[in-house]
């Protein structure tokens, strides 16, 4: 402690009792993983958000909520949109799961279409960065994104009645949102009942909308007349949701059944011609089945079982005319046998299996966009651990066989197989390692295959290719961890070789909305394509006290992360995130909590063919929350946040719509929570 002590001021016992409470934080059960494993025991990186860490990081989206955690970003599209970008897979390759089963929409379709999970119900959110496909599906090569609102309890509550209501308001888009809970249960029955309603107008943005430089390289025949200083038109959206649940809770387990109903009206920065505002119009309506029994059978600890009934849609609409018309009906279910222990072998094997109905056309004429398909895909897969002294072992494997039957082309089958290798060596109290060997596969999807017409939010003319094969992607990932009381330190290295690679990219040519050559009024031709690629980078964390005493506890955190992509022929990746680096300054004490994040991002020069660089930036936040004692057992925290603070103009490395919607610009948010 004497060496200590000349680098950090802080007294002995709450150190030690920090470092107790960080073990215990690393302790938690990671419900996503295969055998739902310790995160200490994980071997491959996990990032969870709960309780108030959660509530001060909740976003507009999915990816707005994640984008500050390492390796992930955000694939925006204007603020209606933002899905998860993984180590620089996201759309198809980062399956979104809510409760443990996909969403089910269309979000891994296009990059203007959002994802149905809300971030504002959430009491929980896991992702598992690198590929996740043993559990659930070829369409997680990139990582996984469980988000957990407890819709269907699993657990009886302490009382009849418990309830709790959150207020946000947003200066950047005068963003307001309201969320409800009201949730209970006596005896064997348990009760979840939650909304949220929200609404915004248009964006504040750090600059003009529109970089005409960077758009004349891409759309040289585009003519710009509108490009507000200072803010997005058309940036507004709407959004209202409902769920029930109800559950039967005894001591064999328990079952039960949740109803969910999304509407969510966003609209899509304009490209500056005047010449067309676009909004889509999403419903979603998702009925679920969840049970778990314990010790159901003699040679079973366990069996999970998750069904789910999606019906999605969404209109895309053009200066008041439907367009683009997406429609989704998809069956989901799996099952999940935790097996007694065989010797020194825990594991668990499962089966999954998905059926649905896609169909894409314009809604006014009804020319297909993609072809109305039949899509089938069923899995099988397990997972095996053992223990060898101070390592652990586990290895499992999938085979999965996917059939595409569109209307007017022959049916297309494909047989994904994947397998992992990983180990957790535990050094001693202090240090471990991690590392992982995987190999995944995924079929194409059905919009990489067979798209051919205009799609109204992109602005572009999408087509796709029949002649894709199933990709295959060999995963390397290395970490490390440090636990002491003076240093906290996480390093993960990855190295990920993918053989036929599916990318939708700009072309360099231009047609009219018929999908024909063109001199005038043309859009960009976006196709499908496939190239051998590799991918590597690596996330870094260091967490150190500068200070613990009387006053409180102060902490700093030093991270890093950095994706590169690349095709073996030497061009780029599209789309990648460029290399971040930072220092976080937390403050806690009692009852309040304080943070200031400051980011650097590097500009990102590897935009791939036919995109544009994106600049550097500076990003600096802060925020605080602090807890009250309301009345009685009712508790109420009061919280603020400040968004990039220095105002910067940001592009997005990650969006499409980069050159046309930045980032929002300088703003404040606060709000409220109280339960009970």
């Amino acid at each position: 402690m004497k060496k200590t002590a000349a680098l950090i001021l802080m007294l002995p016992s709450p150190v030690l009792l920090a470092e107790e409470l960080a073990i215990q934080a690393l302790d938690e059960i990671i419900v996503t993983a295969p055998l739902q494993d310790k995160k200490s025991d994980s071997p491959v990186p996990v990032t969870v958000l709960s309780d108030d860490d959660l509530r001060m990081k909740t976003g507009h989206s999915i990816g707005d909520t994640l984008k500050n955690e390492l390796g992930i970003s955000s694939q925006s599209f204007g603020p209606g949109v933002g899905t998860p970008v993984i180590r620089g897979q996201a759309g198809p390759r980062v399956r979104v799961l809510s409760n443990g089963i996909g969403s089910n929409d269309v979000s891994a379709i296009s990059p203007d279409h959002a994802t149905s999970v809300e971030p504002l119900l959430a009491e929980r959110i896991e992702v598992l960065r690198g590929p996740a496909t043993l559990l659930y599906g070829s369409g997680a090569m990139g990582g996984v994104v469980n988000v957990i609102d407890n819709r269907i309890p699993g657990r009886q509550f302490d009382k009849l009645v418990g309830a709790a209501l959150e207020q946000r308001f947003d200066s950047t888009s005068d963003e307001t949102s309201t969320t409800m809970k009201v949730e209970g249960g006596k005896d064997n029955i348990a009760y979840h009942l939650d909304g949220f309603y929200r609404h915004r107008n248009n964006l504040d943005i750090g600059g003009s909308g529109i970089d005409t430089a960077k758009v004349a390289i891409t759309d040289p025949s585009l003519a710009i007349v509108d490009n507000p200083k200072g803010y997005l038109n058309n940036t507004g959206a709407e959004a209202i949701s409902g769920s029930a649940g109800l559950s039967w809770i005894g001591a064999p387990g328990f079952a039960g059944v949740s109803i969910n109903n999304l509407n969510n009206n966003y609209a899509i920065a304009p490209d500056g011609t005047g010449d067309e505002t676009v909004r889509i119009a999403m419903r979603q309506t998702k009925y679920d089945f969840k049970s778990e029994l314990n010790n159901p059978f003699r040679f079973a600890k366990s069996l999970r079982t998750r069904l789910g009934y999606t019906d999605y849609q969404h209109t895309e609409i053009a200066n008041g005319e439907p367009g683009a018309y997406y429609t989704n009906q998809s069956y989901e279910g799996r099952m999940e046998m935790a097996h007694q222990d065989l010797g020194p072998l825990r594991g668990v094997v499962g089966f999954q299996a998905q059926a649905s109905d896609f169909n894409a056309i314009e809604k006014l004429t009804g020319d297909s966009i993609v072809p109305r398909s039949d899509i089938s895909s069923y899995g099988v897969f397990a997972v095996e651990s053992f223990d060898i002294g101070a390592v652990t072992y586990q290895l499992g494997t999938r085979v999965e066989q996917t059939d595409i039957r569109p209307d007017g082309f022959a049916n297309l089958s494909y047989t994904p197989v994947s397998a992992s290798a990983s180990a957790v060596w535990k050094l001693d109290n202090r240090n471990s390692l991690n590392l992982a060997v995987t190999r995944s596969a995924r079929a194409p999807q059905v919009q990489e295959l067979l798209s051919d017409g205009y799609h109204d939010a992109t602005r572009s003319y999408d087509r796709g290719d029949l002649g894709l094969r199933e990709e295959t992607a060999y995963n390397l990932d290395l970490g490390y961890r440090f636990k002491t009381d003076w240093l906290r330190a996480e390093f993960d290295l990855f190295h990920n070789w993918a053989s036929d690679y599916i990318f939708q990219q700009r072309s360099g040519e231009f047609v009219d909305q018929d999908g024909n050559p063109c001199v005038a009024d043309c859009v960009p031709l976006v196709t499908s394509g496939q190239h051998d690629a590799i991918f590597k980078g690596y996330e870094a964390k260091l967490i150190m006290p500068m200070m613990e005493n009387q006053v409180g506890l102060l902490e700093m955190t030093l991270f890093s992360d950095y994706t590169r992509g690349e095709f073996l022929n030497g061009s780029d990746v599209p789309r990648m995130p460029p290399l971040r680096y930072g220092l976080q300054l937390d403050f806690n004490r009692d009852k309040l909590s304080t943070y200031l994040r400051f980011t650097r991002a590097e500009s990102q020069p590897h935009a791939g063919d036919f995109e544009t660089s994106t600049a550097g930036y500076f990003l600096l936040n802060v925020g605080a929350n602090y807890q009250v004692q309301a009345y009685k057992d009712a508790k109420l925290m009061v919280f603020a946040k400040g968004n990039n603070l220095l105002d910067q103009n940001i592009r997005n490395s990650t969006s499409y719509l980069r050159n046309f919607a930045p980032e929002a610009g300088r703003g404040a948010e606060v709000g409220f929570r109280v339960s009970y």
